[in-house]
């Protein structure tokens, strides 16, 4: 069993900053693509992010400029710095992880959501 566990989200005032984490573990092998969505009330998830293993990170228009996406794969962990907040940004927030367990097979993997306001 693998599980992706989100922490950093809250409420934040416009032009304010946070950092999201999501640390993934259990029986896994390798991690290739990880990743941030988000879903705002009444509209799709869309993609915010997402970096593969050992490759470049590309994010959605709406954040270029704004948000940075890292990983640490020694510890298996993807992070999303969120600068310049405005109340559009606000939204659930989910990791996203594809993922090799160690049975051999490949799956997509999602975080249990954390909530971002962005508020005055």
């Amino acid at each position: 069993q693998v599980q992706l566990v989100e922490s950093g989200g809250g409420l934040v005032q416009p032009g304010g900053s946070l950092r999201l984490s999501c640390a993934a573990s259990g029986s896994i092998f390798s991690i290739n693509t990880m990743g941030w969505y988000r879903q705002a009330p009444g509209k799709q998830r869309e993609l915010v992010a997402h970096i593969p293993s050992g490759g470049s990170p590309n994010y959605g228009d709406s954040v270029k400029g704004r948000f940075t996406i890292s990983r640490d794969n020694a510890k298996n962990t993807v992070y999303l710095q969120m600068n310049s907040l405005k109340p559009e940004d606000t939204a659930v927030y989910y990791c996203n992880a594809w993922i090799t367990t160690t049975d051999g097979y490949e799956n997509n993997y999602w975080g249990q959501g954390s909530q971002v306001t962005v508020s005055s």
